[in-house]
């Protein structure tokens, strides 16, 4: 009977108290017009993570939301809830990329706001950095994945895509599932040179892990289909093979071997307050 009560405690305590010193974990939250997801969101991961126990923070990255998602994530004045505002919708990796640059956690996660993947999965994905890897994808294709509520559409769709992905050498299963663990250092190297703004970052952040030596696992994750989807899965596919010939051409042209080359984001500092409230 213990459990509850502890657990309460724990989340009551990081809503409440702003932590000491660095994170172990950051948790990022790429978010965009997720008015009616994101408060169901961010209690679920705040009652796991905190849970766990040990210091970890929670990075909401909005990418120009223009419904409620902004008010509602700033009324929450949790003392470990950072907000990043973009001024504009830059796209999903330039969200991540902000989340990303901005953690302090010893261990870096995102995860798409709909938990898909539920935050329960953190658990297993941490365990293979324990074993000495740096970036650790959860996976619907892995043995042992649980997957309930993907259509005959997006199954064809992502077995074709597949295909090419292999043609880039890389050997990740799924590639697009929003749930991906990263050790600090990973996350920064890897994030600081990724240029793609759309929904293939993943794709590009995973060929950069292959490129530069990082210890890449896939594991099993239970993966639902989340209602309310805006994402059109064909408009989304034909870009992401456009996007697999741009990794390639600005590989060639040596685009990823400077910093942030080419990146219209605004540095995000390595130190901000991590206090409830917002940041750019």
């Amino acid at each position: 009977m213990t459990g509850a009560p502890s657990a309460y405690r724990a989340y009551r305590d990081w809503v409440t108290t702003p932590i000491t010193g660095p994170p172990a974990v950051s948790v990022v939250i790429p978010a965009y017009n997720e008015e009616w997801r994101i408060l169901p969101t961010i209690g679920a991961i705040a009652t796991h993570m905190s849970a766990r126990g040990g210091p970890w923070e929670l990075i909401v990255a909005d990418d120009g939301s223009t419904d409620a998602t902004l008010s509602l994530v700033r009324d929450l004045r949790f003392a470990n809830l950072r907000l990043l505002v973009a001024d504009r919708n830059g796209g999903k990796g330039s969200a991540v990329r902000r989340g990303m640059l901005a953690a302090r956690g010893d261990l870096v996660l995102f995860a798409d706001a709909d938990q898909s993947t539920p935050i329960e999965q953190f658990d297993r994905l941490a365990a293979m950095v324990g074993d000495g890897f740096d970036v650790v994808v959860g996976s619907r294709k892995a043995d042992g994945s649980q997957v309930s509520g993907r259509t005959l559409t997006r199954r064809m769709l992502s077995g074709g895509l597949q295909t090419l992905v292999r043609g880039m050498g890389i050997s990740v299963r799924d590639t697009q599932c929003g749930f991906k663990l990263f050790t600090r250092d990973a996350a920064r190297a890897l994030f600081s040179v990724q240029l793609v703004d759309g929904f293939s970052f993943d794709l590009e952040v995973l060929y950069l892990a292959r490129r530069r030596g990082y210890r890449v696992a896939e594991i099993p994750v239970e993966w639902i289909d989340a209602p309310g989807s805006t994402v059109d899965a064909a408009r989304v596919s034909l870009q992401f093979v456009r996007d697999l010939a741009r990794v390639r051409l600005n590989d060639v042209r040596g685009r990823y071997s400077s910093t942030r080359a080419g990146h219209r984001d605004q540095p995000v500092p390595t130190s901000v307050p991590s206090v409830g409230g917002q940041s750019t």
